[in-house]
């Protein structure tokens, strides 16, 4: 059977003549998590599903290399950027993570198929691709615009590295146990001087990544603001510090330092920092663009995905406060 379907994939002609589609969405870009064979059927159904609902697929090239024999449309990351209308990406968030810095700047909308862990950005599930993605062909979504950071470092002045992130822009001294000392500013205004591990700063759909588990609050990915969130600083005062979506925030490495430091975007871009080092950090030119199902909700998102549904007894709450029955229970 797997075989079989397969063969859809790798011989779109022998599908039945569609009509044209009757969205926007007429050329789609398919995207896998990259050396990750075992997720060979959901890239499958995915591109089977399009073609069958009349769509023009592209594969990206190295999703199209994991495809034993493939013989359809196959293009560079860049060029599916440059050519869709829609990009599918099949993986877990952090697949999505790398399609927002490489892609966002296309604002091409991205739909996310979730294989990997908790999945808050990639929402629909493999079991129901069949349902979920041929809905949001016609038409049947929603969008939400999230804003990426762009990480900027500079020695001596002269910019050495830069990059964008989703989720965090993270200084750190890697894997040494010590404690590096950094000043920051906010906007051209001293904040504070600092001895901890490091710093996040994290947007709003970063907030319930990395910056969460150091303490940092739960945003909604609505909101245009930022947060600085210290890892295990070497005070008891120090907190979680949120400032306006456009601050340009500034983490300077103390000139005296003895050891070497890194930034980190996203977790999967790493540039080195030496003592006197800054990092600028600032909102990105464009948002990512990402698409959900209809009944998609932030809220339900929390709730599965960090056990807030959770109640000693195991016993549920009622639905909405408008369909409380009045007993109290």
């Amino acid at each position: 059977m797997a075989g079989a379907c397969v063969l859809c994939v790798l011989f779109p002609e022998q599908w039945p003549a569609m009509s044209q589609p009757p969205s926007a969405f007429s050329t789609v870009g398919l995207i896998s998590r990259r050396d990750s064979p075992e997720i060979l059927d959901s890239v499958v159904a995915v591109h089977d599903c399009l073609v069958r609902h009349g769509r023009g697929v592209v594969v990206e090239d190295v999703t199209a290399r994991t495809l034993p024999g493939f013989r359809g449309e196959e293009a560079s990351r860049v060029e599916l950027g440059e050519r869709c209308d829609l990009l599918v990406v099949v993986g877990g968030d952090g697949s999505l993570l790398g399609v927002a810095r490489d892609l966002a700047h296309y604002g091409v909308p991205v739909l996310g198929v979730n294989r990997g862990g908790l999945g808050f950005l990639a929402d629909i599930p493999p079991d129901q691709i069949d349902v979920r993605l041929p809905a949001v062909l016609d038409g049947a979504y929603t969008s939400e615009d999230h804003f990426l950071l762009d990480a900027r470092v500079l020695h001596d002045g002269v910019e050495t590295g830069r990059s964008p992130a989703l989720n965090d822009v993270v200084v750190h001294l890697g894997t040494m146990t010590r404690m590096m000392e950094f000043s920051l500013w906010v906007d051209g205004q001293y904040v504070y001087d600092q001895r901890s591990d490091g710093l996040i700063v994290a947007s709003p759909t970063g907030s319930t990544a990395y910056s969460l588990s150091a303490g940092g609050p739960i945003m909604h990915p609505a909101l245009d603001a930022i947060v600085i969130v210290p890892m295990f600083p070497h005070t008891l005062t120090s907190r979680p510090l949120v400032v306006r979506g456009q601050s340009e925030i500034s983490i300077v490495l103390d000139e005296a330092g003895t050891s070497d430091g890194h930034v980190s975007c996203d977790s999967q871009v790493d540039f080195p920092l030496r003592a006197g080092a800054e990092v600028r950090i600032r909102k990105y030119g464009t948002p990512l663009r990402l698409i959900y199902p209809v009944d998609h909700s932030f809220y339900e998102s929390c709730r599965s995905k960090l056990d807030w549904a959770s109640r000693l007894g195991g016993m549920p709450r009622a639905g909405r406060p408008d369909q409380a029955d009045g007993s109290g229970a």
